[in-house]
């Protein structure tokens, strides 16, 4: 697969002197042809200015980004027409009908489909001539994506693309995204949704404070990061586990990269001493747990090193 999307040390800044904002600060990402890429991020993690810096509406400060190998900004009239962005709020007239706003917007496309083409795709051929301003959140949304998808694009942008759609439509627009995937269509996917990300990412990176923390697919992340057990706390001295991370209070917490193992001590010490383990959750790591480490700790910027059992990453 050939790199479509590189940024090297790029950098975004506002303002000048001392009230001056780094909102992105030099990052280096790599998106292949054909994948979809998950660009996750805590609250002010510079997610919206990096989507910005990669889709060409704003210049770096410094540093270098390509896409196609050419620069977004400075050669947007020829990155521009292989591109589709889906919002995460359209804005759309809401007085046309989905027919009368696909039009207005396919005069807009270099290369266009169809109007019908797009409504079958995102299941809204039944809904062609009602008012925009009349369908729900979850309709409205997938005319935002059959707005992004009228210009055949080789690279798509999708930010938050299932906000408002109940579980149904939800599945099913991942369904279509698997098969623009499977068509050779590449995909940028922002969501605050985890586990869309886990269902559809070939690749994660997961940005806070203006820097990528972690990045990698699924399963490096994931088994990157420790596994926990946690009880109430017995009133016993606990067994010793060794390579955990134990932290013993009302509540006891074990960080470990051996759950089966450390849970298997555990509950045959319980069993030793006629005790319960009230309480009792053990649950190997998620996307959703590393994702709460790093939100939850100010100086996160890199992966958990291993060996080094729940200390901060």
């Amino acid at each position: 697969m050939s790199t479509v999307i590189s940024t090297r040390d790029l950098r975004r800044v506002y303002g000048h002197g001392a009230s001056a904002f780094e909102a992105v600060k030099g990052i280096d990402l790599d998106v292949q042809e054909g994948e979809v890429f998950g660009l996750l991020g805590t609250n002010g993690a510079g997610k919206t200015s990096t989507l910005d810096l990669l889709e060409g509406l704003s210049a770096p400060t410094s540093g270098r980004v390509e896409v196609f190998g050419l620069d977004p900004h400075t050669e947007r009239a020829t990155v521009r027409p292989q591109i589709g962005i889906m919002l995460q709020s359209g804005g759309l007239p809401a007085e046309l009908t989905v027919t009368e706003t696909l039009e207005m917007w396919r005069g807009t496309c270099s290369n266009p489909t169809t109007v019908e083409a797009v409504l079958e795709q995102v299941d809204l051929i039944d809904r062609a001539h009602v008012r925009v301003g009349a369908m729900s959140g979850g309709e409205k949304r997938r005319v935002d994506l059959a707005a992004a998808l009228l210009g055949q694009p080789r690279v798509l942008f999708l930010d938050e693309p299932t906000t408002g759609l109940d579980p149904e439509s939800r599945r099913a627009t991942w369904q279509l995204l698997a098969d623009l995937k499977a068509s050779g269509v590449t995909m940028v996917l922002t969501t605050h949704y985890l586990d869309e990300a886990e269902a559809l990412a070939d690749h994660i990176a997961i940005m806070h404070q203006g820097e990528v923390a972690n990045s990698g697919t699924l399963r490096d992340i994931v088994d990157a990061h420790p596994a926990t057990i946690a009880f109430e706390h017995p009133g016993l001295a606990l067994p010793p586990l060794d390579g955990a991370h134990v932290e013993a209070r009302s509540r006891v917490t074990v960080s470990t990269r051996d759950l089966q193992g450390h849970l298997y001590e555990l509950l045959g010490w319980a069993r030793a001493h006629g005790i319960e383990l009230v309480g009792l959750d053990a649950r190997a790591a998620s996307l959703e747990s590393v994702f709460l480490t790093i939100a939850d700790n100010p100086t996160t910027t890199s992966a958990p090193t291993p060996g080094l059992i729940g200390a901060p990453s």
